[in-house]
């Protein structure tokens, strides 16, 4: 009885597997935090058979494993060794096997790898749009240099290759060592105050070379990023000696190879395109000595051969003899010659004599004295013409006063007529248009008579 009023006991909790909560902890992980760029140290770097490399990736506080798959094939794996800084974009997960959180690396590059590049990129697109990498103002090597100068270390692998190539091909070339420190903080200033230097070698003391070889031996882009500096790139476009730039290995390329006159892919080479090789060049000038001797000999024996012709021809009938027929030939050019002469000194004297006569004839007191007369002859023309045009205008105007006094008003007063005008002057040609009290003139033959109306005379 007492148990039906006991209490029921409480349910126990349902409990997770393991396998069950690392899932629940790797789906959150790869949900909330997904794929990202995280940057730290290399260590512990393993590679397996299987082509899968894992490491570690630390810091200054924490380290997380890391795993990268078929690492050959992603993008970057070269970057990663044990102690090298890098940046990795990978995925947060969980290895379930051991309870272990880890990222998954899908790619992979140096620390610092993308500034640079994009510093490099940056300076290169200024310096080119400046015309700093035109083949315009590209200088030309010299074919035979007396004196190399060399801009590099003195204690790396360089420096001993281009001595040991130019010893081997040129012997009598002389390099001239302008020691630099090629790497580290400050080294781009060493560089461009040596180059400078070899550039104006009159001011430092030094020789005057005719080519320059500026560079060193392999390394990673931080290694060789001093070549990359804007100090240095103007350094070398500055110099009037051409520069061959030979910085790293092949496949390396600065701004300093943009710049220079000629890049070289390692030192080694930069030797070999700075100095012709003597073992060519004595097995040429052998070939060309060769060649001429046999010019020389075949034209010898061809002279050879011409004058033995000749002896046994026209020489053995005397010298004499051969040259009657030109010396007469001679003489008939000479007389033909000392004709032409004569002719030719007539002919210009004749036109001589013909430009002096004209000459004389456009002298300018002739010419003068020729006008003076022929404005004399105009001026009597004028004359006779102005009296001949006066004496006809004046018969017509005797005709014309004539006329006028034949018929205009003189000859009709002659005989007795008059003429009446009112005070303002009008000739009154009827009597209708006179009124009384006005004043009339009346103008007669001999005189005028003013009068003035009496009575009306309109209708």
């Amino acid at each position: 009885m007492d148990d039906l009023f006991a209490k029921p006991k409480p349910a126990e909790p349902k409990a997770l597997s393991v396998t069950q909560l690392l899932r629940r902890i790797k789906n959150v992980i790869e949900v909330q935090v997904g794929e990202l760029w995280i940057e730290g140290e290399v260590s512990n770097l393993k590679k397996q058979a299987s082509g899968h490399w894992y490491f570690s990736l630390k810091d200054e506080g924490a380290q997380i494993q890391c795993a990268m798959f078929g690492a050959r094939k992603r993008q970057g794996h070269e970057a990663l060794e044990d102690g090298a800084k890098v940046r990795v974009f990978a995925e947060a997960s969980v290895y379930e096997a051991r309870g272990q959180l880890q990222i998954i690396v899908q790619k992979a590059e140096r620390a610092g790898l993308g500034d640079l590049q994009a510093r490099f990129e940056a300076l290169k697109r200024k310096l080119h749009a400046e015309g700093l990498f035109d083949a315009e103002r590209k200088k030309p090597l010299p074919k035979f240099p007396r004196l190399v100068g060399i801009v590099t270390s003195d204690t790396g692998a360089a420096i001993r290759d281009i001595l040991n190539v130019i010893e081997r091909r040129a012997p009598w070339v002389q390099p001239v060592l302008m020691p630099v420190r090629v790497q580290g903080k400050g080294a781009e200033f060493e560089i461009a105050r040596a180059i400078e230097r070899m550039a104006n070698p009159e001011q430092h003391g030094i020789p005057r070379c005719d080519v320059l070889i500026v560079g060193r031996g392999g390394g990673s882009i931080e290694d060789l990023w001093c070549f990359n500096e804007e100090i240095v790139a103007r350094a070398i476009a500055a110099s009037v000696i051409p520069i061959i730039s030979a910085v790293g290995h092949e496949i390396d390329f600065t701004i300093a190879d943009f710049v220079a006159d000629l890049r070289a892919p390692t030192p080694s080479a930069a030797a070999e395109l700075a100095v012709p090789d003597g073992a060519e060049l004595i097995a040429r000038l052998t070939q060309m000595g060769r060649r001429m001797n046999r010019q020389v000999l075949e034209r010898l024996l061809t002279a050879t051969r011409a004058l033995d012709a000749l002896k046994r021809g026209p020489l053995q009938r005397g010298g004499e003899r051969l040259l009657r027929e030109p010396s007469q030939r001679v003489d008939s050019l000479r007389a033909r010659l000392d004709r032409v002469v004569a002719a030719t000194l007539d002919a210009k004297a004749a036109s001589f004599a013909e430009a002096r006569a004209n000459h004389r004839a456009h002298h300018p007191a002739k010419v003068l004295e020729r006008r003076t007369e022929r404005v004399a002859v105009l001026g009597k023309q004028l004359l006779r013409l102005v009296s001949e045009g006066i004496e006809t205008r004046q018969r017509r105007l005797a005709h014309v006063a004539g006329l006028l006094r034949t018929l205009g008003p003189d000859s009709a007063f002659q005989r007795g007529f008059t003429i009446t005008l009112d005070e303002q002057g009008h000739l009154i040609r009827s009597a209708t248009t006179v009124v009384k009290g006005s004043m009339i003139l009346t103008r007669f033959a001999d005189g005028e008579v003013s009068s003035v109306v009496n009575h009306d005379t309109s209708p």
